[in-house]
């Protein structure tokens, strides 16, 4: 195979509209490239995950379009009180809904692969540089404040990172804040840290593998969500509508996206290794947005993100040249007896 035939793939989070990566991977697939190191955040590092055990894009894509989403809102008997037990949560567990099922889900599907722990997804086959597992998975330590890249991280927590559940780490990067209860790990001092949603500080780590020293010179493509149309209709309640909850779900969605969607503009030469799946779908003449927390998302909806995620391959993949982007972008650096690429 090609070396330009295998890449590293960064997967953006986007909540529930994870099946249009899965359909923008699947045409990857399906022209005979293949994944060597997966990294992602929130839905990303699930479908990332997913790959990184084996799995291939059409059985994912069949897990996904059975999946109920509501079940990832797991109510809790505060939650059943409306807006005012929420609120009640939130005060109380700095979240809405436990990611239990979630976790659960998730691990079901790895132990179907014999893929439970990252011990399980180590780097044997391809040995890229200081890579030692195939899935990098980011997340937010709230009690430090830092960005967390897991399972490199872990050690902080005393942690051996081979017996570490894949799942648990990407409930981590999947909680989103207000939304999901913080997950919780004690670092060597036995202090207690607050992991969240990975999205808060790097939604797209679109930069993760550039600064690998490899003998594999695979090119890193990302995949991430754009609202094409800002105008199309909302499925979440308009602006004069909200209440608290909404109001502060709404701050949270803006600060996830934010920091990235500067860094993409500014920095040279990430937009053209990005395949943009729209978020915007169109149903019977009827054009709307599907937004992260969507969970009621319908058959139909899941379907139509599907192709747009296969549609924006396409587009990607007929114009993309490794080489020409390597010229256009990247300069030679030495270091010891080993030349490599840095942006």
């Amino acid at each position: 195979m090609s070396l330009n035939k295998k890449i590293n793939a960064v997967f953006e989070g986007g909540g529930i509209r994870g099946i249009g990566h899965v359909g923008a991977a699947c045409v990857f697939e399906q022209k005979g490239y293949e994944f060597i190191n997966l990294a992602g955040s929130s839905a990303g590092a699930i479908v990332a995950s997913l790959l990184a055990a084996g799995y291939q894009c059409e059985e994912i894509k069949k897990e996904m379009s059975t999946l109920n989403y509501l079940k990832f809102k797991q109510e809790s008997f505060l939650t059943r009180f409306g807006t005012v037990g929420k609120v009640i949560s939130v005060l109380q567990n700095y979240g809405m809904y436990s990611s239990d099922y979630f976790e659960k889900w998730l691990n079901d599907l790895l132990r179907k692969k014999n893929k439970v722990f990252f011990g399980d997804i180590k780097n044997y086959r391809y040995p890229c540089g200081n890579v030692p597992y195939t899935l990098q998975i980011t997340a937010s330590d709230l009690t430090d404040k830092r960005l967390l890249i897991l399972p490199n991280d872990l050690p902080d927590f005393c942690i051996d990172p081979d017996t570490f559940s894949i799942a648990k780490a990407v409930r981590m990067s999947m909680n989103i804040p207000i939304f999901y209860k913080p997950y919780k790990l004690r670092d060597c001092n036995g202090k207690e840290h607050y992991i969240v949603d990975g999205g808060l500080l790097s939604n797209y780590p679109i930069w993760l593998f550039d600064h690998v020293q490899s003998n594999c010179q695979c090119s890193t493509v990302g995949f991430k969500f754009v609202n094409q149309n800002k105008n199309v209709e909302e499925r979440k309640m308009n602006q004069t509508n909200m209440n608290i909850v909404d109001y502060v779900m709404s701050l949270v969605a803006t600060a996830l996206n934010a920091k990235d969607k500067q860094y993409i503009s500014s920095s040279k030469g990430d937009f053209q290794r990005t395949v943009t799946i729209p978020t915007d779908i169109t149903i019977n003449r009827k054009t709307k947005n599907i937004s992260a927390t969507d969970f009621g998302i319908s058959k139909e909806e899941s379907e139509a993100l599907f192709y747009n995620g296969v549609k924006a391959a396409n587009q990607f993949l007929n114009i993309w040249n490794y080489d020409q982007w390597k010229r256009s972008y990247q300069k030679p650096i030495q270091q010891g007896n080993l030349i490599y690429m840095k942006k």
